[in-house]
């Protein structure tokens, strides 16, 4: 991996750690949300709301579907109604409103799904990844390796 590469990489999760640093429901640190967000798009803020071959429509570095944001409880930009239309876009597409919405939904089906006693980073992974009824999966693909390469660089595990 290219130095440049790395440095990039390093600096989007450290941004993130920024903008989420200090809020509440720390139940997802800084750094796994980090990670959760280099895992879906290698953290690119300008990631825009698309509707993949499989059906679906999600958006934003996160990339967040509207269900998943209206079960974290539909966080709004400040000023914003989340029943306005294009409030779940305005949120999900902003980092920091996205990283609300990913906290909130994790506090709210926060679980053991990988069955070894706790529940961390790598259970908030899959959940957002899977789903909170579809967690037990493991991880594949791009998006394993995208974590696994973000928690290895910051020593998560």
């Amino acid at each position: 991996m290219s130095l440049v590469k790395t440095v990039l990489y390093a600096l989007t999760a450290a941004i993130v750690v920024v903008m989420v640093y200090g809020q509440e429901n720390d139940l997802v640190t800084p750094n796994c949300l980090g990670c959760l967000c280099e895992a879906s798009t290698q953290c690119n803020a300008s990631s825009p709301c698309h509707t993949p071959a499989g059906g679906g429509y999600y958006c934003g570095a996160f990339l967040i579907s509207w269900a998943y944001w209206a079960d974290a409880g539909k966080p709004v930009l400040k000023g914003d109604n989340p029943e306005a239309q294009g409030a779940f876009e305005n949120c999900v597409l902003d980092l920091h409103c996205a990283a609300v919405a990913v906290r909130q939904y994790m506090k709210k089906f926060a679980r053991d799904c990988n069955g070894d006693g706790v529940v961390t980073c790598t259970d908030f992974v899959r959940i957002h990844k899977y789903g909170q009824t579809g967690c037990t999966a493991p991880l594949s693909g791009p998006f394993k390796t995208q974590f696994e390469e973000c928690t290895a660089r910051l020593s998560l595990f």
